[in-house]
């Protein structure tokens, strides 16, 4: 069943038990966060949470509910994409990137239907009023104090926006571009766009201000669940978030006129912001904010967001998300885009075999890779590639490792990298560019990385000893042990 609204993945997740429905008054002020956090750090990732009594700032109680941890577990995050392993997406990228056209009128018929499902991706443009402009504000009545944003940690700055879907779109070639990045509440109907300097919408924002020429923006919050991951993705700047979520969904996404500006949003969101970013106005103070490197992200200087109108379901649900110290929902949304990409990743540095950014990395400062090694100094190879592959290049270490290497288990991954290398001989540091958030970098947004070679070791890689191999049992052995193991009395 394709899931084409947050209400819609909502129910689903409460179909197969995995929603928790909070009557209790509960503050949007770090109240919400508190819950959430104890929430996702529980085994599984934990329930995911719709409040139902959200209390405002001021006391009042808010009339539109708070959903949270929609993503936080394996099962929800295959549930938003439709399959029922993360791996099936990447397969079906992988078939679509290995077609080649049969020889014979047979062969080449047989490929129609899989020429057609690709056919079907492009977003479509519905017509007559979508859901998300039942309720339309604009000029004087926007009020973005009447949407319960939460304040996330003691130490932010102010409210956030934490799950948006941030449409804009290249001035030059007129292609669409859908992020995911944190926004804070300045005003009534102000904001703060925290969009990093490798982003594709901050590219388009230079670009415009170039020119001189005033920003439109959306913020849509809400919608099918697979254009809401699609906007986390690192997508290349040339792909349309919407059509990527289209291939997901095996079902085109359904995208509406904006109001006040001439940008598409999606039709079934629950709360749409429409706004316009000036060029000519000095940037305005961003943060403090708690994010998901677990440590606070300074203050700093980003463009300033004008609300032009507010549009919305006549009962919208806000959705919300919690980032700090991991493991956070962020990491099931982190580990849909490992998975999706591996096909690609082959693409353009085919020895990958697999690849896994463990939680307490936070996405780019550890990456295990494992590689079916043919040649010496092959680990460093693909060091070096991976380091050119878009936001891989910010990757702060690389762990690379034989085929056999299960890198899925950062354990397993450590045990044989750290058995494998001699430090001075197997650790190459080189510099360049650095996540924005790293808070240890010598500059900002510019610092050293590190690639361990925890292969084995080759002759021609100046390694003359006997390399040793592995314990493991005998097969025979394991099969008598097998055989007896019930009648031992041992529970492990």
């Amino acid at each position: 069943m394709t899931l084409d609204s947050l209400r819609d993945f909502i129910k689903a997740i409460d179909r197969i038990g995995e929603l928790t429905r909070v009557t209790h008054p509960v503050r949007a002020r770090l109240e919400i966060a508190e819950i959430a956090d104890r929430c996702m750090k529980s085994p599984g990732g934990g329930p995911a949470l719709l409040f139902d009594h959200v209390v405002m700032e001021d006391g009042s109680r808010s009339p539109h509910p708070v959903a949270i941890n929609l993503y936080g577990s394996m099962r929800r995050m295959c549930l938003a994409l439709g399959v029922e392993h993360l791996d099936e997406v990447g397969a079906r990228i992988s078939e679509l990137l290995n077609l080649k056209v049969p020889q014979g009128l047979f062969g080449k018929l047989a490929m129609l239907p899989k020429l057609a499902e690709v056919g079907k991706f492009p977003p479509k443009v519905r017509s007559g009023r979508a859901p998300c402009q039942e309720v339309v504000l604009r000029g004087d009545a926007v009020n973005l104090a009447q949407i319960p944003f939460l304040t996330t940690w003691p130490g932010d700055g102010g409210r956030y926006i934490t799950l948006p879907m941030v449409i804009t779109t290249d001035p030059t070639r007129g292609i669409r571009n859908v992020g995911m990045y944190r926004i804070q509440v300045l005003g009534k109907n102000t904001l703060a766009m925290h969009w990093q300097r490798h982003k594709v919408g901050a590219a388009h924002w230079r670009e415009m201000a170039a020119k001189g020429e005033r920003m439109p923006v959306v913020i849509a919050l809400g919608g099918d669940p697979a254009s809401i991951y699609s906007g986390s993705a690192p997508l290349p700047p040339t792909i349309d978030e919407f059509l990527f979520a289209g291939f997901l969904r095996r079902q085109p996404v359904e995208l509406t006129r904006a109001v006040t500006c001439d940008l598409d949003v999606p039709a079934e969101a629950e709360l749409v912001l429409e706004g316009y970013i000036d060029p000519a106005e000095p940037l305005v103070l961003e943060g403090p904010f708690g994010d998901h490197t677990g440590f606070y992200s300074l203050a700093d200087m980003y463009p300033q967001v004008h609300v032009t109108a507010i549009t919305a379901r006549r009962d919208p649900i806000y959705p919300a998300t919690l980032v700090g110290r991991p493991p956070m929902e962020d990491y099931y949304l982190g580990h849909a885009t490992e998975r999706i990409f591996l096909p690609l990743l082959k693409l353009t540095v085919p020895e990958i075999v697999d690849y896994h950014m463990p939680a307490p990395g936070i996405f780019h400062n550890l990456v295990f890779v494992s590689i079916d090694k043919q040649y010496p100094g092959q680990a460093y190879k693909v060091m070096n590639a991976l380091w050119g592959q878009g936001l891989m290049s910010l990757a702060k270490v690389l762990v690379v490792v034989d085929k056999e290497v299960n890198v899925q288990n950062p354990d397993e991954a450590w045990w044989i990298a750290l058995n494998n290398i001699d430090p001075e001989r197997d650790v190459r540091f080189t510099m360049g560019p650095v996540d924005v958030l790293d808070h240890a970098s010598r500059a900002f947004t510019y610092g050293s990385k590190m690639g361990i070679d925890g292969t084995r070791k080759w002759k021609e890689e100046g390694f003359d000893r006997e390399w040793p191999a592995l314990i493991e049992m005998d097969a025979e052995t394991k099969r008598r042990v097998d055989e007896m193991w019930p009648r031992l009395g041992i529970r492990v």
